[in-house]
């Protein structure tokens, strides 16, 4: 860590008070008030080797990943830079994580514990998967850049994953869902709902065809309607209209 401006630094890196010189007789030993002065430095070091910001745990970690994928991306997301960024030696990063595959589970269990799944215990089938997907799809819309990681990553070991999974499940099932579609027609709607997260963030001008209007006339004409409608959130419109299909499509599933 660099000196500070109300500290000065000896050739070998020690650290003493602003304007004071290393202090020694002919020998090169230094003298009682120096010794002292070097005890108060090297206890100055040890404090400012300490990591920043409280005792690491795993929600730290995970603040610090999720903060790590928003700045840099995904790929930004190393154990050595997650390291940097909580201050701390990767030795005592792998104290708490043995991998990255680790780190991502934490991630993925946090994210997916925003997810509101209380509508599955009190209201109806079709109400409680309208009220899990749109928050599913706003959760994962402010985090896009993990959707391709998460979206495949194992939950073996991810309780808070598997708590929802197990909630969800469950509903189908009492729903009268045949077992052996329970978990395709969760998997169709998470698709639609990772699709649909991305398309939140999609440019106002995605659809504009620009040169090409007059080739594409009917696409065109579509896209100019839709917009004429006034919908402050077409993002928001299109999922509505596809959860909708959805929720009828695979509520015929049931027995």
């Amino acid at each position: 860590m660099p000196a500070s401006p109300a500290q000065g630094t000896t050739e070998t890196g020690g650290l003493v008070a602003a304007g004071e010189r290393p202090e020694g007789g002919a020998a090169g030993r230094p003298e009682a008030g120096a010794a002292g002065r070097t005890e108060a430095g090297a206890a100055g070091r040890r404090r400012a080797g300490r990591p920043i910001g409280g005792v690491l745990d795993k929600a730290r970690i995970t603040h610090a990943a999720l903060e790590l994928v928003e700045k840099k991306g995904y790929d930004g997301l190393t154990m050595a830079a997650l390291a940097r960024a909580l201050n701390v030696a990767p030795s005592a990063l792998y104290n708490h994580v043995k991998s990255k595959r680790d780190v991502l589970l934490l991630v993925e269990d946090h994210l997916t514990a925003l997810v509101d799944v209380s509508a599955f215990a009190t209201e109806t089938w079709e109400d409680a998967v309208r009220k899990w997907a749109w928050s599913y799809r706003d959760v994962f819309s402010r985090h896009t850049p993990l959707i391709p990681v998460i979206a495949v990553l194992p939950v073996t070991d991810a309780p808070q994953t598997l708590a929802m999974y197990e909630t969800v499940s469950a509903a189908f099932r009492d729903a009268g869902f045949p077992e052996d579609r329970i978990v395709s027609s969760i998997v169709a709607l998470e698709s639609f709902i990772f699709g649909s997260a991305y398309d939140v963030t999609a440019p106002a001008d995605i659809f504009d065809s620009g040169s090409m209007a007059d080739a594409t006339p009917s696409f065109t004409g579509a896209v100019r309607s839709l917009a004429e409608r006034g919908h402050d959130k077409p993002a928001d419109v299109a999922f509505s209209l596809g959860l909708e299909a959805l929720i009828a499509g695979l509520g015929a599933l049931r027995g």
